[in-house]
């Protein structure tokens, strides 16, 4: 967390960098490609770094796929940081990060907003200012009422939308009574006191302490511009009026894809971030993994959406080929690969049930089955090296070559009464071949003490919210493990760690806390670093955090994961960014027709 503030100054630091089109023509690269063939673009792992193929080339189409259905086009109810990044052709936010390849990306710079925010001195009210001339697709202005309107229905009341985080309810002073807009058809704002709209283009926000990473969750989706007269509930997804370059070409169900063309009423002169090369942006749902990634490697797709690299067919093969090794990158992305034990299913309700399981658990198998070392390095603990408090010598279940100590965790389930082992079921997302290739690696080593874990495969846009995201499922199926991955909402540790530890943000549905860890001293150590201002100090507590997680054997680290992403020669601008943890995809143009 960062912690300096000055009364009416802007926080967080400077603006950085200047108009996106500047780095664009300035970054290094080739010159731009055609299809799968011809000279390679860039070489190995040069997009991790700068920008390769860099160009100001207009039109064309860029051509998305994924291999499950999208979560949802609504930026206000998702999760997902792949609908994050990609939203934004259509959802411009209040901020965002900024964007350039490098550390540099993790720096909140305006979008929506004129400037960063204004900060009280007692750190307890912000002021944002929208810049002149927004407007949504249909010409009509973009007023301060209508991001208030956004954060209203994603955060609050029995309606709120299920998937995403609920930060701002948790944040803002004055609104704990406040029953969501959809209960007060009338006067959907009514009650609503967290957040005042002075005028049209003026935000205050009213905090119940101080908080000074504010300016990170003001860059997430939910501060995309809503009308309330457009908002259809769970059913606005089909049709997002857009605030970005981009806009719907028709409605969008699940799993039908979606196309965007140029939003005609966007304006280059109130957008610092996008470029907005292509003419058009084209999606295709539930492709096979393997045939997304022949396709990206043939020159026939451009980029695969979900962002977290080759499967694990094609990633073997394209590291070991001269040729394709030239496209492709291999960044560490800052997120954490692993396996949620849950607290409550039994016997996993006992700690040294969930200790045997860590115990027996091979990391060196679970690491070969994501890729190796080009998939990411062994974590003793959770948090990544790059936030501050990331502490490599928690090493609570230690075991010669990382692949078990099968004599502890037979002690393990000597102590919690199951000597013979126990049953119980993996949860693991069905499109994604890695984690089903962890899925069989963990039944393998767990059989070894006993342990026998079926594999229940689910789809990918249902799993954080009607499956191992919603805690009934959970228990029903007796989902004791389950395959996730996690990647920082903003780089701190309470941005890292707190929707996946702590207790406070357990959730019916939309749940991200998979283990249901809810362990009193960990959410003390949460509300406590939150009034802490000394960096040191805020590393110390999370720290402490990850070692009581660790203690607690709520979580199994599979990987600090590193991608194998793969750029076609004739994708320009093409660049890894620390923020969305995979490319950025606003700069990217293509030299196709």
């Amino acid at each position: 967390m960062r912690t300096q503030r000055t009364s009416r100054k802007p926080a967080l630091g400077a603006v950085a960098v200047g108009a996106a089109a500047t780095l664009l023509l300035s970054a290094c690269g080739g010159g731009g490609g055609g299809g799968g063939g011809g000279e390679a673009v860039g070489s190995y792992d040069q997009g991790s770094t700068e920008v390769v193929n860099a160009s100001d080339q207009a039109g064309g189409t860029l051509r998305y796929a994924m291999s499950s259905d999208i979560e949802s086009l609504d930026p206000g109810n998702t999760y997902y940081g792949y609908v994050w990044n990609f939203s934004r052709y259509y959802a411009r936010t209040l901020y965002t990060y900024s964007p350039e390849p490098g550390t540099g990306a993790t720096q909140a710079v305006p979008d929506l907003a004129e400037d960063m925010p204004e900060v009280s001195d007692d750190g307890l009210t912000w002021t944002v200012r929208l810049r002149e001339g927004l407007v949504y697709e249909d010409g009509s202005p973009i007023v301060a009422e209508d991001i208030k309107y956004a954060i209203a229905r994603s955060n609050f009341g029995e309606q709120a939308l299920p998937n995403g985080p609920k930060y701002f309810a948790a944040l803002l002073a004055d609104s704990d009574d406040y029953e969501g807009p959809y209960a007060n058809e009338d006067d959907p704002l009514a009650g609503f006191d967290g957040i005042e709209t002075p005028d049209e283009r003026t935000l205050v926000f009213h905090l119940k302490e101080p908080f000074a990473d504010l300016a990170y969750v003001l860059l997430q989706p939910q501060t995309a511009p809503v009308p309330a007269d457009a908002d259809t509930g769970e059913q606005y997804q089909e049709h997002v009026v857009s605030s970005g370059p981009y806009k719907f070409e028709g409605d969008w169900k699940p799993g039908s894809g979606i196309t965007l063309v140029r939003n005609e009423e966007w304006d280059p002169e109130t957008d610092p971030i996008r470029p907005a090369l292509p003419d058009r942006i084209t999606v295709e749902e539930s492709i096979e993994q393997n045939e997304i990634d022949q396709r990206l490697v043939n020159g026939q797709l451009d980029v695969d959406l979900a962002g977290t690299g080759l499967g694990p067919a094609m990633k073997g093969q394209a590291i070991t080929d001269e040729a394709r090794r030239a496209n492709i990158d291999n960044p560490e992305t800052g997120a954490l690969r692993f396996v949620a034990v849950n607290t409550v299913v039994e016997p996993l309700d006992d700690v040294a049930c969930r200790q045997a399981v860590l115990f027996a658990a091979s990391q060196e198998g679970l690491q070969r089955a994501w890729g190796g070392e080009v998939g990411g390095s062994i974590p003793t603990q959770i948090i990544p090296p790059a936030i501050n408090g990331s502490d490599p010598s928690i090493d609570l279940y230690p075991s010669e070559g990382r692949t078990g100590d099968l004599d502890a965790a037979r002690e393990k389930l000597e102590e919690c009464g199951e000597g013979d082992g126990f049953s119980t079921n993996i949860g693991v997302r069905a499109d994604r071949p890695t984690e089903v290739n962890a899925a069989e690696s963990l039944q393998e080593s767990l059989a070894r003490v006993g342990i026998e874990a079926e594999i229940k495969q689910y789809p990918s846009d249902t799993f954080t919210n009607t499956q191992a995201g919603a805690p009934d499922f959970v228990h029903d199926n007796d989902l004791g493990l389950m395959i996730y991955g996690w990647i920082p909402d903003w780089p701190t540790g309470y941005g890292f760690m707190s929707s996946i530890v702590d207790g406070d943000n357990i959730r019916d549905a939309g749940n991200s806390n998979l283990a249901e860890l809810d362990d009193p001293e960990i959410n003390e150590l949460f509300d406590e670093v939150v009034r802490t201002e000394d960096p040191e100090e805020q590393g110390r507590i999370y720290s402490e955090i990850d070692r009581l997680v660790m203690e607690n054997a709520a979580i199994l680290p599979i990987v600090f994961e590193k991608s194998v992403l793969y750029r076609p020669q004739n994708v320009t601008n093409v660049y890894f960014h620390a923020g969305w943890s995979m490319y950025d995809y606003m700069p990217l143009g293509t030299t196709n027709e």
